[in-house]
């Protein structure tokens, strides 16, 4: 971490950001609403999700300030409220294939080495 020393309210604030992009489902979703915003219609049809379970995980993002609504007519349309998560995301993601890779590369026998088993 930084060498900012952050309150505790800062902190608070950055572990319920964390917490909302812990579950996959609303990681998707942000990863739909990065090419426009959407309606809840669009995302139950992008995701092939359901109704109830779009809406509540919208509900978390937007409590945790990562995506901005807004009315239009009857409908609810979702957009992404912090572009900077995408780069969070892109680097936790470059990291995870990293690791995968390493781990994949320990796992492949070395030649003149037999595996036991």
């Amino acid at each position: 971490m930084s060498e900012i020393a952050f309150s505790g309210k800062t902190l608070d604030l950055v572990a319920r950001r964390f917490r909302s992009l812990s579950e996959p489902f609303r990681l998707r979703i942000l990863q739909s609403l990065s090419q426009s915003e959407k309606t809840v219609t669009e995302l139950v049809a992008d995701l092939d999700g359901n109704q109830p379970n779009v809406s509540k995980h919208l509900q978390l993002l937007l409590e945790g300030g990562l995506v901005a609504r807004r009315k239009m007519g009857t409908s609810n349309i979702y957009s992404i409220a912090d572009p900077q998560i995408y780069t969070l995301c892109d680097l936790v993601c470059r990291s995870v294939t990293a690791k995968a890779k390493q781990d994949l590369a320990g796992l492949e026998e070395t030649p003149g080495k037999r595996r036991r088993g």
